[in-house]
């Protein structure tokens, strides 16, 4: 059975090694992707080139590619002459992330258009135009926003929000020699949100083919990234339930390790395909609500992470009140996001201060518990890439050093770090389990052997030889030897049951049944002193007859005469003792051990039972014809524990 699980628990170590190796290696080529080559994607031309503008101030010159305009802004004005590309392109696809924007030729003729549209005022019009009479049904603005306007258009009417948008316009092929192609265009792209500023390559993105060409970008550049997003999520659900149940236990942290894992997964799926999200979903509103709640609910599942690993009680209250209220938090903006109250780009400086607020305050709660629990500087530690990324972000923000996205590759390196431990503890645990199994089979059969050895045939012949005896000569004696020795064999019995230690009470009062019946064997020759000074212990059950077995039947036992045994407990400033005396024949401790015709495993049971329930040890001292003394000592600290 031992080598069957220590089979099944090398197999499942390779498979997390192999998985983790996959996912580590993924993210890796991700990361290295996204550092080492960042120009070419900023050197792909727009669709314009000549001059730009940002937040109404002089124009500059602009060479017609994405990395001349690293700006933050709130409104960009883009004027010039089409590129070249356009020439063999056919088609211009936006895909624009909450901004509102317009194109325009000379003429002031719009070619492409994201807008917010005054709608009642157009409804107005309408019903002045029918002469006030209700046409095709139409009774308030909802059935003329139904009516007029497409799916895809009728949240951002009633929200006001720009959302994700896609949208395509065909040029045709043109010859260098046309007017459309030597026009002058202006393209105008407003940030409708005060804070937090945005930055326009993020914002907007200009691709030279047809949308439906989307798919092929989509294939080709985002689904190999998503699928290694895939089997993380894969991974943090169906994982670590399975190792709950591996380990025969619910451990709360590695559910909420696996839910952060998921959320984490589905996040960077997000992220990657965020842009490609109108192709699928008509409304952009719902595509920037799914974006921005992944983001959320990774938050959400970091803070339980971290509260899970809080122990003491009144922290833990403290954590699930902050959890719990951002959890609110979330709810709400969703809300207002659904109803077109406020949307989530709207929101989001309220919800940074939340999210600042509670991992502050959760990170302060594990750092107060540091000093009752060292273990916590492991848990804080590995957030440090995390926390450092993040700060690099902050400054990054405004002295505008990059457009690499820090945040993100910390987060990576933050999860795998977790995970690689997360296995480790696990498969440490898997094992502890196993070894406590084993533990547990040695104990039963070692309790099954100390039952037996007490429970010889002798013993029962010479306990009711003098029952029979007592019948004759005290019927009352007899009566009450025959009931304590029935107690005795049940106490036997019930040891079997008994899988933690107990009182030393308990143990005392089935160890006098015991001597009562010994005592009726060897009458005078035997006489028993308790000098009992402490009960508020607990003990293995059957752990201290051997001790007195052997004192009672090799120690004054061999002596004609007979001698005396006492037993007594006391209280030390580390432990409690037991201590077990005779004044019998007594024997050399250091001489080896006779092959004398006795069992000696019911001893042996005994020390391995104190030393792995209770943490206890036996001390025996003996002296030839003095008599030999018998100390369990029990260590106070195990048994508070």
């Amino acid at each position: 059975m031992k080598d069957m699980a220590l089979k099944r628990s090398r197999i499942w170590t390779a498979v997390l090694l192999v998985i983790t190796a996959v996912i580590v290696a993924g993210l890796a080529v991700t990361a290295f992707n996204d550092i080492a080559q960042p120009m070419p994607e900023l050197d792909v031309p727009m669709f314009l080139k000549g001059e730009y503008s940002v937040d109404d101030g002089s124009f500059k010159l602009y060479d017609g590619t994405r990395k001349t305009i690293t700006d933050k802004f709130h409104k960009i004005v883009i004027r010039g002459r089409l590129v070249e590309d356009v020439l063999y392109s056919g088609t211009i696809t936006v895909s624009s992330k909450n901004v509102w924007y317009t194109l325009k030729n000379s003429d002031g003729v719009t070619m492409l258009e994201h807008q917010p549209i005054d709608i009642e005022k157009e409804y107005r019009d309408f019903v002045g135009l029918s002469g006030g009479l209700v046409t095709d049904g139409i009774n308030s603005v909802g059935d003329y926003i139904s009516t007029y306007y497409p799916l895809q258009r009728q949240q951002v009417l009633l929200t006001k929000t720009p959302g994700y948008w896609v949208q395509s316009y065909y040029t045709g092929w043109m010859d260098a020699n046309d007017k459309e192609y030597n026009d002058t265009y202006t393209l105008e792209v407003v940030y409708p949100y005060d804070y937090p500023t945005a930055e326009f390559n993020d914002c907007f993105d200009v691709d030279l083919y047809d949308v439906t060409s989307h798919y092929k970008d989509f294939f080709f550049n985002a689904l190999p990234p998503i699928l290694l997003f895939v089997l993380v999520c894969f991974f943090g659900v169906f994982f670590f339930p399975i190792a709950n149940f591996i380990l025969g236990k619910t451990d709360y942290k590695y559910l909420v390790f696996g839910l952060m894992l998921f959320s984490w997964g589905l996040f960077m799926i997000m992220q990657t395909i965020s842009g490609y999200l109108n192709m699928w979903i008509a409304d952009s509103t719902v595509c920037m609500l799914l974006h921005g709640m992944t983001n959320y609910i990774l938050i959400i599942s970091i803070l339980f992470y971290l509260k899970s690993n809080l122990k003491i009680r009144v922290y833990r209250m403290w954590a699930n009140v902050l959890v719990t209220l951002y959890l609110a938090a979330i709810i709400a903006v969703a809300v207002l996001h659904l109803t077109g109250t406020a949307d989530l780009q709207a929101t989001s400086p309220y919800m940074f201060i939340c999210t600042a607020v509670g991992a502050v305050a959760v990170a302060g709660l594990l750092l107060l518990e540091i000093h009752d629990n060292r273990s916590m500087y492991i848990v804080l530690a590995a957030w440090i890439p995390l926390a450092a990324t993040v700060i690099i972000d902050a400054v990054n923000h405004y002295l505008n050093f990059t457009t690499f996205d820090f945040y993100t590759l910390g987060l990576a390196v933050t999860m795998v770090y977790q995970l690689v431990r997360l296995v480790l503890d696990l498969r440490r645990q898997y094992k502890e389990t196993i070894r406590f199994q084993q533990m547990q089979k040695e104990l039963y059969e070692a309790k099954v052997s100390v039952m037996v050895s007490q429970i010889q045939p002798h013993f029962m012949y010479n306990a009711l030889s003098s029952i029979a005896m007592l019948c004759k000569i005290n019927p009352d004696t007899a009566y009450d030897a025959t009931i304590a020795f029935s107690d005795y064999l049940r106490g036997n019995m019930d040891s079997l049951k008994q899988t933690a230690p107990v009182p030393f009470e308990k143990e005392l009062e089935h160890l006098k049944k015991y001597l009562y019946i010994e005592q009726l064997r060897f009458g005078k020759k035997l006489n028993i002193v308790y000098d009992i000074q402490a009960t508020d212990f607990e003990i293995p059950l059957l752990s201290v007859q051997p001790l007195v077995e052997n004192a009672v039947k090799h120690g004054v036992g061999m002596k004609k005469k007979g001698g005396t045994v006492t037993i007594a407990s006391r209280e030390t400033g580390d432990s409690f003792e037991v201590v077990i005396t005779d004044n019998g024949v007594g024997f050399d401790t250091s001489a080896p051990k006779k092959d004398d015709g006795r069992s000696h495993v019911g001893m042996d049971n005994t020390k391995r039972r104190l030393r792995d329930m209770c943490g206890g040890e036996v001390i025996i001292e003996s002296t030839p014809g003095e008599g030999t003394v018998a100390r369990i000592v029990i260590p106070k600290s195990r048994d508070e524990s």
